[in-house]
């Protein structure tokens, strides 16, 4: 990029060694303004300790917000209203994230005045794709400038070398801190490198940082209810809650009974296999409630339909396409699917497994007794019916046999 057309960028800012890096190069390599932005979105960091390191790295412009609340109200439900999986595992804890972090630094770009925004995603990660593909679906003219494609900085030695030359401020880092590389918000908290490189390796138990192994768990199940309004949780065990209150209370409550860990290699984006290891103990408490929630108050083709486009959702927030068109598209079908989900759902919580144990409607159930009963029915249903119903479903396997 041409160093010359740069005069203020609005970094994505952890105050971690990376980023704190990426500051000091940005400012070494285009002789630019910084601005930093760094997002509360439930990581369980003190975010504030941020604002410290930049002031004294110099940055007269800090963003410091918490993001929690929007964060689930607007990225996670609409998520979890489409039962949202990708390749059968992964609840997109990271993925869901980045549209809004996205969104907030290109808002923050136009509101500084900033000709760029920068990022610390390497270069070999899909979180590159998910920042720009976000910053230019909602600025089309900002200027994204990502380190890890331009520098040679590519070992953590490297990075550690630098930060001591320029006397940036790396309190413990060469002797502390996991050997494994994580991201965590208010959904999940992920794990990748390390031994986990090896898709053989059992991932030590001083790894999972959130869950409680599932057989040190409780001997005792906990019985909880989830009240859904328009598809959206609204309200545990009677008590309304903010959307991140309650997603926070989920959390607490699947991770005391060793819910939500999971070990995947997935597709990335970018063409390579990647393991990486997650908790997600609300999100999938919050999936099986979803779902039973669906069960009793969707229509059965609108369900399967549902369950037909889910998988290419799910690919499109994984991917980077949140801001897209089509991601639009499917969103407004899928929330218009979600009128009639509403009712409370029943869950038992034991030893990592979720069980839900009971489910109800009072305004939109579809289940009905008198027709479903193996009881008399009082002539509800014509049983004699099924006979023509079968007949004519059969017609074209009668007619596929003949032809063999």
């Amino acid at each position: 990029m041409n160093t010359k057309n740069i005069n203020k960028v609005v970094l994505a800012y952890s105050g971690g060694l990376d980023t704190s890096v990426i500051l000091a190069w940005l400012k070494d390599t285009y002789n630019c303004e910084i601005v930093t932005f760094t997002a509360d979105i439930g990581q369980g960091e003190e975010v504030e300790a941020a604002r410290a390191k930049a002031k004294q790295m110099g940055v007269k412009e800090i963003f410091i917000e918490d993001l929690t609340e929007e964060y689930v109200r607007d990225f996670v439900f609409p998520m979890f209203r489409a039962n949202t999986v990708y390749e059968g595992s992964y609840l997109l804890g990271t993925s869901i994230a980045r549209p809004l972090i996205a969104k907030r630094l290109v808002e923050i770009a136009n509101q500084t005045g900033a000709d760029a925004i920068s990022h610390g995603a390497t270069g070999k990660g899909n979180d590159q794709v998910r920042f720009e593909l976000g910053a230019y679906a909602l600025n089309p003219d900002i200027k994204v400038i990502a380190p890890w494609r331009e520098w040679n900085l590519n070992s953590r030695e490297k990075l550690l070398a630098y930060a001591e030359d320029k006397k940036i401020p790396i309190e413990g880092k060469k002797k502390t801190g996991s050997p494994y590389s994580m991201d965590a918000n208010l959904l999940h908290i992920s794990y990748e490198g390390g031994q986990l490189e090896d898709p053989w390796c059992v991932p030590e138990e001083s790894m999972w940082r959130w869950t409680v192994a599932p057989e040190n768990a409780p001997d005792s199940g906990e019985s909880i209810e989830l009240e859904f309004e328009k598809g959206d949780p609204i309200a545990l065990n009677g008590k309304k809650l903010s959307p991140a209150k309650l997603l926070l209370s989920l959390n607490e409550l699947g991770s005391k009974h060793g819910i939500g860990r999971d070990d995947i290699v997935e597709n990335r984006y970018v063409g390579m296999k990647s393991r990486g290891c997650y908790e997600t103990p609300g999100g999938t408490i919050l999936l099986a409630a979803h779902r039973a929630m669906e069960s009793l108050t969707l229509d059965r083709e609108v369900m399967h339909l549902k369950d037909d486009l889910m998988p290419r959702y799910a690919k499109l927030i994984y991917n980077g396409y949140w801001w897209s068109p089509e991601r639009e598209t499917l969103q407004t079908l899928i929330n218009k699917t979600q009128t009639n989900v509403n009712g409370i759902v029943r869950l038992k919580l034991f030893k990592g497994s979720v069980y839900v144990t009971g489910r109800k409607s009072n305004s939109d159930s579809l289940f009905d007794e008198a027709i479903a009963t193996f009881e008399d029915d009082s002539g509800v249903y014509d049983q004699k019916d099924a006979d023509g119903f079968i007949k004519l479903n059969a017609l074209r396997l009668k007619l596929q046999s003949k032809r063999k």
